[in-house]
């Protein structure tokens, strides 16, 4: 018979397993599981939207001429003939439902999310087709104290990872609708004027992004890029204000900053405030976190003129940076000595889990077989059961391994997890060597002295 070929993964995906040396399972988790607390510090709420929209959700959003669009996303036909993508990012679907489902009677909505996003790119380092996100937005709100809350909060989240040294906010303002009109009229003009020392990539943008020139990173295109007008000379005496209010915020909450002025976002939806904390800790993609203000994203899918601004931060990356957690091991193991004890040693790890205790269960191989599998668990402390006639049932507590020996309150807090289903009159001390033992039955728990 032909060997059977497993299946290898999909390019690009991932796999992750919890309790290994390298616990990239357990950063992901304390990742995300910080996201959730410092979110709620902010009172952010949290949303969930489908993992594939319409097609037309991410064209619109994204732009028919973005690489993510033309050349990332996920498409494909469904059975009823809609185009349906998965999504590459969360704010497009977060704006979509905001629309549809009535959410502006919450505005100034906040909310934040978590969870997989799919694009059709090159894998790299902490880069993936399948790759998971945080995302923060405030929609409905038009002032610069949104941007200011929405930074510190991200501020706040690198702190309590631990990962905020060696990583820069950057800072610039794209300004308003008629500080970006005149701002774009000029770096066209510069642009056309040296059209012939621009890479071909580049000489396509002009024609349909070219705002996004100016973060090139082909060296043919750096000389031209750098030498391009600031939108500084182009700000409007409201779009300066409101980026004055939210530096001056930002330098208030504590939070540094440095400003880029070739930070920029293409599409034409974005304005005012955009924003990168970048590290140079991953390679050339030194960005952690990154965002913006897009005030004509909303009205872009059909709905109202609508302020909103938001984040987005790489699961992975940040994982990657967090250091070493902690990983969890059982407070107790319970040891069934032969076949005979299974049955009372899973009604002893229920009891024992059911009071909120950490237990596992050495149920494989052979009585010696199972006390080395326990000991691989590196639990605090070992519980062994040995059933015998007449229902009644031995227990020995003790430390396991380079543990603390086990005191008396430490097997009283074992007992009181069981006196739902056992009563305990008296137990037996070895205090010398942290050892005790108990008898214990289904109706009540007593001491066998001879054993």
């Amino acid at each position: 018979m032909a060997k059977i070929e497993t299946p290898r993964p999909v390019r690009g995906t991932q796999d992750m397993l919890g309790g290994t040396t390298e616990a990239f399972a357990e950063r992901f988790a304390h990742v995300v599981a910080t996201f959730d607390r410092v979110r709620k510090l902010y009172g952010f709420q949290r949303v969930e939207v489908p993992v594939f929209e319409s097609t037309a959700v991410f064209a619109r959003s994204l732009g028919e001429s973005t690489d993510v669009v033309s050349k990332e996303m996920y498409t494909f036909t469904d059975r009823g003939g809609d185009s349906i993508t998965l999504r590459p990012e969360f704010t497009a679907g977060i704006s979509r439902a905001y629309i549809t489902e009535g959410w502006q009677q919450y505005a100034p909505l906040k909310v934040a999310t978590h969870g997989p996003l799919f694009r059709y790119e090159r894998p790299q380092k902490g880069r993936f087709r399948q790759f998971h996100q945080l995302d923060a937005e405030i929609i409905g709100a038009g002032e610069p104290g949104a941007d200011v809350e929405l930074l510190v909060m991200a501020d706040q989240l690198l702190k309590e990872l631990g990962v905020a040294d060696g990583v820069t906010l950057t800072l610039n303002t794209l300004g308003d609708g008629p500080s970006r009109d005149a701002w774009r009229a000029a770096l066209i003009a510069h642009f056309e004027a040296h059209r012939d020392q621009l890479s071909e990539d580049s000489v396509e943008r002009l024609a349909k992004n070219p705002l996004r020139i100016l973060d090139s990173k082909d060296p043919r295109d750096r000389p031209v890029a750098d030498s391009a007008p600031d939108i500084d000379a182009y700000l409007t005496d409201e779009a300066r204000s409101f980026f004055d209010k939210v530096t001056a915020g930002l330098d208030a909450a504590g939070v540094a900053w440095e400003r880029n002025a070739r930070l920029v976002r293409g599409l034409d939806y974005y304005r005012h405030t955009a924003f990168e904390f970048i590290t140079d800790r991953l390679g050339a993609q030194g960005t952690v976190l990154g965002g913006g203000r897009y005030d004509g994203l909303i009205e872009n899918l059909g709905g109202p003129a609508t302020p909103a601004v938001g984040w987005a931060a790489g699961i992975e990356r940040l994982a990657m940076l967090v250091d070493m957690p902690e990983i969890e091991k059982p407070t107790i193991v319970v040891i069934p000595e032969g076949a005979e004890s299974e049955r009372d040693s899973y009604a002893i790890a229920t009891a024992l889990r059911r009071s909120q205790q950490v237990v596992d269960i050495a149920f494989k191989g052979n009585t010696k077989r199972r006390f080395e599998l326990a000991r691989k668990k590196n639990p605090d402390f070992q519980l062994s059961v040995i059933s015998a006639p007449h229902d009644m049932i031995h227990l020995r507590f003790k430390s396991f391994g380079n543990s603390a020996v086990a005191t008396q309150l430490d097997f009283d807090a074992v007992v009181s997890s069981l006196q739902p289903m056992f009563y305990l009159r008296e137990n037996i001390a070895d205090a010398e060597h942290g050892v005790f033992k108990a008898h214990i039955s289904r109706n009540e728990l007593s001491i066998d002295i001879s054993w």
